[in-house]
């Protein structure tokens, strides 16, 4: 794979997306949670989302119930509490894994692109991957980086 746009993905609806329709825009791909303590990071990436997709940003969210079960098993449930409680309008995709041998290839990719601290693995929810127009991951964000810190490294790619 060359870029993040040879990857497909799948809509909660189990339909598959080619990340080819982001062509041309930065992208911020993050694994989410919707019972995590880092939860309220919603509202921050919402913020970003809506004060800069009129120059292309797209926030790609990724569901992932592999750290202490955080998230609704039902995709629905999960779409709802985003928009509900954080008005969330950027795309939610379908439930994946981030690590092990079930891992989604593209998340495997962006992980062999941006090494953690200390390894490739994702470590928690909320882990952030900042992608450049040219479908290249440019950064990648641990956990605890709140979205507003972003800001800086995006503005570079609108």
């Amino acid at each position: 794979m060359q870029n993040v746009y040879d990857f497909k993905v799948k809509k909660p609806n189990g339909e598959e997306l080619s990340l080819k329709e982001y062509e041309g825009k930065p992208l911020i791909i993050v694994n989410t949670a919707s019972k995590c303590g880092l939860t309220p990071q919603f509202k921050g990436l919402q913020e970003l989302y809506e004060k800069y997709s009129d120059k292309d940003l797209e926030i790609l969210g990724f569901p992932c119930d592999q750290f202490n079960n955080q998230e609704y098993d039902n995709i629905e449930k999960t779409t709802e509490f985003c928009q509900v409680n954080y008005g969330v309008n950027f795309p939610i995709f379908a439930k994946i894994d981030v690590n092990g041998s079930k891992a989604d290839p593209l998340f495997t990719y962006l992980k062999e692109q941006k090494r953690g601290l200390l390894s490739k693995r994702i470590k928690w929810n909320f882990t952030k991957f900042l992608v450049d127009r040219n479908g290249q991951v440019v950064e990648r964000y641990g956990p605890t980086i709140e979205p507003s810190k972003i800001e800086a490294d995006l503005t570079k790619l609108l």
